[in-house]
């Protein structure tokens, strides 16, 4: 099973994945926890180019297409693997992001960024975890764990742009989007969160 995790900055993705992994482990459920840009040695490198400071000029069509071919050598390295193993993969962000955040924020186009995304490799998650969190609280988060990346440091009109990416792909894709509320403490999102998995995967968490 493939589980991918979507949010604007600062919404708690990567903790959740963390508490989910956690729990996974409990149960010795087999899988593994992977990041968007990068995941693979190459997507990484990948992921330097698009989140550095520095490169602020960068294109939107140079974005989209770098994210995209991050993702095919991340596929083809680590996720594909990870399913023909018949391990459940938790990915923090995958093709859900370039959508909103270049495909819709950036005006590029959701089509045309999923069509690009589909010409690198075909592959979509079972289910999608969305967690909706207001964009102001979002970057007062990210910018309280440390150093911001190119993304962070975009203006807030643009993150609202991405909420309302997000909230246009639930739309398109109620059957396998859930809606989690981020509005939230932390141990409150992950106890939402933890409920949401468990009914998701209930034929693997039998007690």
């Amino acid at each position: 099973m493939f589980i991918t995790f979507e949010g604007g900055e600062g919404s708690g993705k990567t903790s959740v994945i963390k508490a989910i992994s956690s729990l996974l482990t409990e149960r010795n459920i087999s899988h593994i926890t992977t990041r968007e840009p990068g995941g693979s040695v190459i997507a990484e490198k990948i992921r330097k180019i698009l989140l550095d400071k520095e490169n602020a000029n960068l294109k939107p069509k140079t974005e989209a297409l770098l994210f995209a071919a991050s993702r095919v050598q991340h596929l083809d390295e680590v996720i594909l693997p990870a399913l023909k193993r018949n391990e459940i993969v938790l990915c923090d962000r995958y093709l859900d992001s370039s959508l909103a955040y270049q495909g819709y924020a950036r005006g590029l186009g959701i089509e045309d960024v999923l069509r690009v995304n589909h010409f690198a490799e075909k592959v979509l998650p079972n289910y999608t975890f969305y967690i909706d969190v207001d964009p102001t609280l979002g970057l007062k988060r990210a910018s309280n764990r440390g150093e911001l990346n190119r993304l962070d440091l975009e203006t807030l009109e643009f993150h609202k742009k991405v909420r309302e990416g997000y909230l246009k792909l639930n739309e398109l894709y109620k059957d396998r989007y859930i809606v989690i509320d981020g509005n939230c403490n932390l141990e409150t999102l992950i106890e939402r969160t933890l409920k949401q998995i468990k009914a998701v995967l209930l034929w693997k968490m039998k007690e």
